[in-house]
């Protein structure tokens, strides 16, 4: 999203490939968590997020206030909900990287994955709600705080895993600032020119190149940092 630091965000997503099918129930539940979640994006396209309560959201997806609760416990939370399933992402990369890896490079390797595959949780997609969601959180600051929340945790999570693995808990800080700094400015700069229209294949391969820019530039301060025995 324009400014990451608005945020990666899209519809509540389907089980990787691979992973077990799941069950009626959790088929049912996931069902209904994205009706709430595309009722939502509606009407806040059309009237703005402050001029929507929580009732309405759930008259539009024919369930009841609590249920929206019980699903999402914010208004902010139905938005951005999908954005809590990549908080690990950076740190998990991190964490299950191949020995002689460093951080720098694992992170590299995920985010030009990611862009590769036009992931939506980057903006990558053609969905017009997902780009009406970054519109949404770069237009509305109680959103825009909240992207700017989740991506303090996510640095958090990171520096909590080079924290372990090298025993000094604030160059682990530093060096997350620096490796998910970059990610943010890559994502920025995708959701900006989403937002703007620009074209998804052009933009996707701009962002591959700062990708690779950026992680190159950090390095160079980063050389040697947290390989993997």
């Amino acid at each position: 999203m324009a400014a990451r630091e608005a945020a990666p965000a899209g519809e509540p997503t389907a089980p990787e490939q691979g992973s077990r099918a799941p069950g009626l129930r959790e088929r049912k539940k996931r069902q209904t968590a994205t009706r709430i979640w595309q009722a939502a994006v509606e009407l806040f396209v059309e009237r703005g997020f402050d001029k929507v309560s929580v009732a309405e959201i759930a008259a539009a997806a024919d369930v009841s206030k609590m249920t929206v609760f019980n699903y999402f416990g914010t208004k902010e939370d139905v938005l951005l909900g999908p954005m809590e399933e990549h908080v690990a992402d950076a740190a998990d990369a991190v964490r299950e990287r191949a020995p002689g890896e460093s951080a720098a490079e694992a992170l590299r390797r995920q985010l030009l994955d990611l862009i590769e595959a036009r992931d939506a949780s980057v903006g990558l997609s053609d969905s017009p709600r997902t780009i009406q969601v970054l519109r949404l959180v770069t237009e509305t600051p109680v959103l825009l705080h909240r992207a700017h929340s989740f991506h303090l945790r996510r640095q958090q999570s990171l520096a909590a895993v080079l924290a372990a693995e090298t025993g000094d808990a604030v160059l682990a800080e530093v060096a997350a600032a620096q490796l998910i700094g970059v990610r943010n400015a890559v994502f920025a700069e995708v959701h900006r020119r989403r937002a703007a229209g620009d074209p998804l294949d052009q933009v996707a391969a701009d962002a591959a190149r700062l990708a690779r820019d950026a992680f190159d530039l950090v390095e160079k301060g980063l050389s040697g940092y947290a390989v993997k025995a």
